[in-house]
C-alpha cells in the first residue's frame, strides 16, 4: 500500500510539473486563451504552423527592391577617388551609387509600397519578385515619394502586352493592433533575401523624433538594415504596418527595438501619391510650444493640456482665423489635442480649403474660432 502511494504521489508530481506555471495563480485555474489556441497544434506548440501558412501566402508579394543613382561629386580639399587624393581641385568623375531594401505588392496590377529612403536619388529603380515560382527581375516607375513620412508608391512595368496578375498582400487596419499581439516581418536584410521573422507589437504611438508626423508601431520582430520598405503583417496575413527604423545600440544591427508605419497611415499617403505624385497638408501658420507648469501658472491655467501658440505668422490661416500669440489650442476639428506633437498631424489631415473650428483658452476662459485651412508649401514646411 505504501508502495502505491508513492507511485502515485510521483506520478502526481509529475504530472503538476509538466503544466504551465503563471505566477500568483492557480494551477487548476489555468486555461489557454483562444489567441493561443489558434496559434497552436499537437506538432508545434509556439504557433509556427500559422506563421508557416502566413509567410508561404505572402512571400511572393514582398520584393527585393534596388535603387540605382548617378552621383557626381566634387571636393577640392579631399577628393574621394583615391586616384586624386594628392591632387587637390580636379573633380571625381561621375560615380554610380544606389541600395537595396524591401517593398511589397498591394493590388494585382503591380502597385508597391516601399520607403521614401530605399529609392531617394534614384536614376532607375528595380524590383526582384518570384512569379510562378521564378524569381524575375523587373523595372518600377516611381509614382510618387513622401519625405516627411518616408513612404514611396512604386508601379511594376509589365513586359508587353503580359496582364498577368501580380500577388499582392491584403491590407489590414493598423487601429485595431493591441499591444502583444504577434506579428510577422518579411524582408531582405543584409540582402538576404525573403527573410520571415516574428514577434509582438511592443508598443503603439512611438515618437521617435523623426519627424512631425511620428506615429511608430514598435515591434521586437527582428528588423534590420534591408528590412526598409517590407510589410509587418498580422496574424491574418494582412499588413498593418511598413518597417522602417531600428534602434540598433553599438552592433548596427537589431536589438529588440523595431519600428514600422502603421498602414492606415501609409494608405492615407498612397492615395495622395497615386492620384497627384506627392502629398497636399494643411497648414494653419503658428509656432507652437508644450504648455509647461510654469507657462500654465502664468496664464492662469489649471492644466498643461494643449498645444500654446508661440507666434502667429503674418496673413497665415491662423491670423486671418483671428489666433493670438498666448492662445493654448485645446480642440482641433473636433479632436482634443493634449500636447504640441498631436496638432500638426491634425492639421495636416485638413483638406485645404476647408473651415476647422478650432477651440481655445484665451485669458483663461474657452471660446471657438473658425479658420479655413490654407495648402502647406514646402517653405512653410
Amino acid at each position: 500500500m505504501k508502495r502505491t502511494n508513492k507511485i502515485f504521489l510521483t506520478v502526481f508530481m509529475v504530472a503538476l510539473l509538466a503544466l504551465p506555471f503563471v505566477p500568483g495563480q492557480p494551477v487548476s485555474n489555468i486555461l489557454i486563451p483562444d489567441s493561443a489556441q489558434a496559434m497552436s497544434s499537437d506538432t508545434n506548440p509556439v504557433g509556427t504552423n500559422l506563421i508557416v501558412q502566413v509567410a508561404k501566402k505572402q512571400n511572393p508579394a514582398v520584393v527585393w527592391v534596388e535603387s540605382v543613382q548617378k552621383v557626381q561629386k566634387m571636393n577640392r580639399h579631399m577628393p574621394d577617388n583615391p586616384l586624386f587624393r594628392n591632387f587637390p581641385g580636379i573633380p571625381q568623375p561621375p560615380q554610380r551609387g544606389g541600395g537595396t531594401g524591401s517593398g511589397f505588392i498591394i493590388d494585382p496590377e503591380g502597385y508597391v509600397l516601399t520607403n521614401h529612403h530605399v529609392i531617394n536619388g534614384a536614376e532607375t529603380i528595380k524590383v526582384r519578385l518570384e512569379i510562378a515560382g521564378k524569381e524575375k527581375t523587373m523595372e518600377a516607375e516611381l509614382i510618387g515619394s513622401d519625405q516627411k513620412t518616408d513612404i514611396a508608391l512604386l508601379k511594376i512595368k509589365r513586359d508587353g502586352n503580359d496582364s498577368t496578375p501580380f500577388p499582392y498582400i491584403p491590407m489590414g487596419d493598423s487601429k485595431q493592433l493591441e499591444v502583444g499581439e504577434w506579428v510577422i516581418a518579411i524582408g531582405n536584410p543584409f540582402g538576404l533575401s525573403h527573410t520571415v521573422t516574428t514577434g509582438i507589437v511592443s508598443a503603439k504611438g512611438r515618437d521617435i523624433g523623426s519627424g512631425p508626423y511620428d506615429e511608430f508601431i514598435q515591434t521586437d520582430a527582428s528588423i534590420n538594415p534591408g528590412n526598409s520598405g517590407g510589410p509587418l503583417l498580422n496574424m491574418k496575413g494582412e499588413v498593418i504596418g511598413i518597417n522602417t527604423a531600428i534602434i540598433s545600440g553599438n552592433s548596427g544591427g537589431n536589438v529588440g527595438i523595431g519600428f514600422a508605419i502603421p498602414i492606415n497611415i501609409a494608405m492615407g499617403i498612397m492615395k495622395d501619391l497615386k492620384a497627384h505624385g506627392k502629398v497636399t497638408r494643411g497648414w494653419l501658420g503658428v509656432m507652437i510650444q508644450n504648455l509647461t507648469a510654469d507657462l500654465a501658472k502664468s496664464f492662469s491655467l489649471k492644466t498643461t493640456e494643449g498645444a500654446l501658440v508661440s507666434d502667429v505668422l503674418p496673413n497665415g490661416p491662423a491670423f486671418k482665423g483671428g489666433l493670438q500669440r498666448g492662445d493654448v489650442i485645446v480642440k482641433f476639428g473636433g479632436q482634443s489635442v493634449d500636447n504640441v506633437s498631436q496638432l500638426p498631424k491634425l492639421v495636416a489631415a485638413v483638406v485645404p480649403g476647408e473651415a476647422v473650428d478650432v477651440v481655445i483658452l484665451r485669458n483663461g476662459k474657452q471660446q471657438t474660432v473658425r479658420i479655413t485651412i490654407d495648402a502647406q508649401s514646402e517653405k512653410e514646411a
